[in-house]
C-alpha cells in the first residue's frame, strides 16, 4: 500500500508540473481574471491565509530536530533542516496553487468538468474532509503550545472545547464574504505582527536574520530532490498540498485581479515565499540557540494559528456550502451554522483517531487532475486550445470595477 501511495504521489506531482509549464508557455501573456477581482495585496492575503493552516505556526519547532538528525534519517543530510523545512511549505509546491487558480478562472468556465455529478461529489468531499484534517492537526498540538493545560502532551476536554469554537467561529465567518476577505488581511498583518515579535525577542536582528536565512539556499540548490518524495514523512507533505491545491484554487480564483499568466506564476512562488522564508528563518534561530517560546510567545502562536485555522475553515466552508447549495438562505443562519459544525467536529474526531488519512483524499485529488485532462483531450481540446481571454463575463466585471475606481 506505501509503495502504491508514492507512486500515486509521484504522478500527480509530475503530472501538475508539466501542467504548469504548458499552461505558462500556451498563456503567457493572458491576462487572467476573477469573477469577483481584488487587488494584488487581497488577492495574496486571501490565498495565503487560506492555502496555508496551523501547521505553519506549529510544526517547525518539532520538526528541525528531526530533520538535524541525520543519523536516524539520512535522507535529511544532503542540507540544512531550514532549507528542508521551506523546502516542504514553500515556492515550487505553489505552483499547485497556480495550477488550479488558472484553470478556475479561464479553463472551467468552458468545460464545466467540475458540474458534472460525480465530480462535484468527490470534490466536496474532498474539501469537507479536509476542513476536518485542518481541525484535528489543531488539536493534536495544542497540548504542546499549552501546556498550562493538562499535561503538556494529553489532548484534555478544554482541547476539544477550543477546537469545536474555532469550527463554530469558522462556520459563522463563512456565512459571508466580506468577513472571509476581512479576516484573511487581518490573518495576514497578525502572522507578520508575530514574525516581528519573534525577531524582536529573539534579538536577531538585521544581520542575524540574514545570516540565518542564507541556509535557505540549501533548498534551492537541491530543489530537485523536493520534486518526488524524499520520505514518507514528505509524501504526506506533499498529499496535504494536494488535498488542497484544488478547493483553494476553486475559492481564489474568483478574486484574480487581471494578472498576466506569467506575472501570476511568479506572484504564486515568489510572493508567499518571503515571509515564509522570514519565519522559518526567526524559529530556526530559536531552535538552534535553544531559546524558549513559553509564555507570551507561545501565546501569541497560538492566536496566530487560531486566526489561521478560523481563516482556512471559513473560506472552504464557505466554498463546499455554495457548492452543493447548504446555504443560509436555503437553511436560515441558525440551520448552516449548526448543520456546519455538526459535520465538521464529528470528522475532526475520526481524523484525531486515525480512522481517516489525508493521503486518502490527496490520492483522490490525484484521480480528480488525470480524470479532468482526459476529459479535456477527449471533450474539449479545440475549445481549451482557442483560449485567448478570460470568460467575457469576467472581463466585462473587470473593466467596470477599474472604471469605478
Amino acid at each position: 500500500m506505501a509503495a502504491i501511495l508514492t507512486l500515486i504521489i509521484s504522478f500527480g506531482i509530475l503530472l501538475a508540473l508539466a501542467l504548469v509549464v504548458f499552461c505558462v508557455i500556451k498563456w503567457w501573456d493572458m491576462p487572467v481574471i476573477g469573477v469577483t477581482p481584488v487587488p494584488l495585496f487581497t488577492f495574496i492575503a486571501i490565498l495565503f491565509t487560506s492555502g496555508l493552516d496551523v501547521g505553519l505556526i506549529m510544526f517547525p519547532l518539532g520538526e528541525f530536530p528531526t530533520y538535524a538528525d541525520t543519523a536516524g534519517n539520512p535522507e535529511y543530510g544532503f542540507t540544512n533542516p531550514l532549507a528542508i523545512e521551506f523546502g516542504f511549505w514553500g515556492f515550487l509546491i505553489w505552483g499547485f496553487y497556480f495550477l488550479t487558480s488558472f484553470y478556475f478562472c479561464a479553463i472551467e468556465p468552458r468545460v464545466k468538468f467540475f458540474d458534472i455529478p460525480v465530480v462535484r461529489i468527490l470534490n466536496n468531499i474532498v474539501i469537507i474532509g479536509t476542513c476536518a484534517f485542518t481541525a484535528s492537526l489543531f488539536l493534536i498540538y495544542l497540548p504542546f503550545y499549552i501546556p498550562e493545560i493538562g499535561d503538556g502532551e494529553t489532548v484534555v476536554a478544554t482541547f476539544y472545547l477550543i477546537v469545536f469554537c474555532v469550527i463554530l467561529a469558522a462556520a459563522y465567518s463563512s456565512t459571508d464574504i466580506k468577513f472571509v476577505r476581512i479576516l484573511s488581511v487581518g490573518s495576514t498583518f497578525l502572522f507578520l505582527s508575530l514574525i516581528v515579535l519573534m525577531w524582536a525577542v529573539g534579538d536577531l536582528g538585521i544581520s542575524g536574520l540574514a545570516g540565518t536565512a542564507s541556509n535557505i539556499g540549501g533548498y534551492f540548490s537541491n530543489i530537485h530532490k523536493f520534486v518526488i518524495p524524499i520520505n514518507a514523512y514528505h509524501e504526506f507533505y506533499l498529499f496535504w498540498w494536494f488535498a488542497w491545491s484544488i478547493m483553494i484554487g476553486q475559492f481564489t480564483s474568483r478574486f484574480v485581479g487581471g494578472l498576466k499568466t506569467q506575472h501570476l506564476l511568479l506572484a504564486l512562488l515568489v510572493i508567499p515565499s518571503i515571509p515564509l522564508a522570514i519565519w522559518f528563518s526567526v524559529l530556526f534561530h530559536y531552535y538552534v540557540n535553544e531559546i524558549s517560546t513559553a509564555g507570551l510567545l507561545n501565546m501569541a502562536m497560538v492566536v496566530v494559528g487560531i486566526t489561521f485555522v478560523i481563516n482556512s475553515l471559513d473560506s472552504l466552508i464557505r466554498l463546499y456550502s455554495d457548492n452543493l447549495n447548504l446555504t443560509t438562505r436555503r437553511f436560515g443562519k441558525l440551520g448552516y451554522i449548526a448543520g456546519n459544525v455538526a459535520v465538521l467536529f464529528g470528522l475532526t474526531l475520526l481524523f484525531k483517531s486515525q480512522w481517516l488519512q489525508i493521503q486518502w483524499i490527496g490520492a483522490v485529488v490525484v484521480a480528480i487532475y488525470l480524470a479532468c485532462v482526459i476529459y479535456i483531450l477527449f471533450r474539449h481540446r479545440d475549445c481549451v486550445l482557442s483560449i485567448t481571454t478570460s470568460p467575457e463575463e469576467n472581463d466585462l466585471d473587470f473593466e467596470k470595477i477599474k472604471v469605478s475606481h
